[in-house]
């Protein structure tokens, strides 16, 4: 059994628009190939999970136009590679992360997304796309987890 108080609590963000394609961005200043992903987050201590996935949302593309289609029922989780390990933040003790996965509809116009809507940049670009294409561009340690978040949304696609 997995203990779960190894995993930094985080909320990630499929964001469908109303033709059922999904919202990438492109991580700001990360070179290619697998530089493109969902908005995802940290949960603050005590923070509803729902409240930080709309949170995230906001800060890292502008949007607060949505409505929520569904959510993962259980964690998702994925460990950090050994040398995102020796990054100077230290990933504070933690040996991955576990997320709870938030589906919305965006429901409001594409001008309503801004990058710079916080002072923490994550995109540098932003583009629709198949909720399919979601392995592909992400980062190959991530990708178990993405696997699991496609299969739990895939009706949505549809």
């Amino acid at each position: 059994m997995t203990d779960l108080t190894l995993y930094r609590p985080n909320v990630g963000v499929v964001l469908f628009n109303r033709e059922g394609r999904v919202w990438y961005g492109r991580r700001h200043a990360t070179p290619g190939p697998h530089n493109w992903q969902f908005p995802q987050g940290g949960v603050d201590a005590g923070e509803d999970l729902e409240a930080a996935a709309r949170r995230e949302l906001h800060e890292e593309t502008g949007v607060t136009s949505v409505e929520l289609l569904a959510r993962t029922p259980d964690w998702i989780r994925y460990d950090f590679p050994p040398e995102a390990m020796n990054n100077a933040k230290a990933w504070r003790g933690f040996k991955g992360q576990k997320q709870q996965w938030f589906a919305f509809r965006f429901t409001g116009d594409e001008a309503e997304i801004d990058l710079t809507a916080d002072k923490e940049v994550e995109f540098d670009a932003w583009r629709w796309g198949d909720l399919s294409e979601a392995c592909d561009l992400i980062v190959p340690f991530k990708r178990p987890a993405y696997e699991q978040v496609v299969a739990a949304f895939a009706h949505l696609a549809q």
